[in-house]
């Protein structure tokens, strides 16, 4: 038996998942995450800002310390779309590799979407496979075409749920002609960015991973708190997620903050999240999705299990 951690370090939130392996079986000892919004202002800017950077740091460091407390040298620290396209990107691995005494490894698009078709794949055995998967992040949007025997076919389309927020939100409710200015751009970035072998996709099933999913599914769930169980394998129709949509929007910052099952910091970020989700549904032609609770942390251990 050994012990394994992998740590998510997104453009919004950092994950982290503890669990004891035997051979290519493991079982969760501790997840975790918090949204420490790394890429707050990365759109306007091009960099990552000082105080983003110096949070992020310390709770990276915090997560390693926790894993650590649990019997864990082998702690995979994985960075996705703020960190890879940061201009100052090299200073803020100097400042996770001082405090946490950790090295990033940071990864591409493409790279991610691997990853999180692997943490979908094991997690949905049902699909068998066969399915297409978005994955909404704080910085990108990845779709993968996943084929049981083949390779994934994977694009990373540069949407996220960070930069809407920071373009289209505000504390009070969402009004039709924000929203459909948000919407028109969503609409753009899916078309110029989604490829012919996504958009021919030909798949039974599309699944959805990551926090905006998972948190709609909760609460068309009605849950109280957030419970990973009956959140993962949920199906969410698109009259669902669109009435959703529409519950949330005409809701002020505050009410969306005091919704059960929404975790502090993502008050401003279901909304943007939501139009992703709706926008993907129509474009790619699926009346529902199936949610997973699992996803990239959860590859990256899969492939480090499979690597012996």
């Amino acid at each position: 038996m050994r012990r394994l951690a992998a740590i998510d370090l997104g453009t919004n939130t950092v994950r982290l998942l503890v669990v004891e392996a035997s051979g290519a079986e493991w079982r969760g000892l501790h997840a975790e995450q918090r949204v420490t919004r790394l890429g707050e202002g990365q759109a306007g800017t091009g960099v990552l800002q000082p105080a983003a950077m110096r949070r992020t740091a310390e709770v990276v460091a915090a997560f390693c310390r926790r894993a650590e407390g649990l019997g864990v040298h082998d702690v995979r620290i994985v960075g996705t779309s703020a960190v890879r396209e940061a201009a100052n990107s090299a200073e803020f691995l100097g400042q996770v590799r001082s405090s946490s005494g950790r090295q990033v490894r940071v990864i591409s698009g493409e790279e991610e979407a691997r990853l999180t078709c692997l943490g979908v794949t094991q997690g949905l055995p049902d699909l068998k496979g066969h399915f297409l998967l978005f994955d909404i992040g704080g910085g990108s949007t990845e779709f993968v075409l996943s084929r049981a025997g083949r390779a994934p076919k994977a694009v990373s389309v540069k949407l996220g749920v960070v930069e809407l927020a920071e373009r289209f939100m505000d504390q009070g409710p969402v009004d039709d002609t924000r929203y459909d200015a948000m919407a028109a751009l969503v609409g753009a970035r899916l078309a110029a960015g989604l490829t012919e072998p996504i958009l021919r996709h030909g798949a039974p099933a599309l699944v959805g991973s990551a926090g905006t999913v998972t948190t709609l599914a909760a609460l068309d769930l009605g849950l109280e708190s957030y419970d990973p169980a009956r959140v993962h394998g949920h199906r969410l129709t698109r009259v669902i997620v669109a009435g959703l949509v529409a519950r949330l929007a005409a809701l002020s910052l505050a009410e969306r903050a005091a919704l059960p099952c929404l975790e502090p910091g993502r008050a401003d970020l279901i909304v943007p999240g939501s139009a992703i989700c709706l926008a993907a549904l129509r474009k790619l032609g699926f009346d529902a999705l199936v949610v997973s609770d699992r996803g990239l942390r959860e590859g990256i251990l899969y492939e480090i299990l499979a690597a012996g």
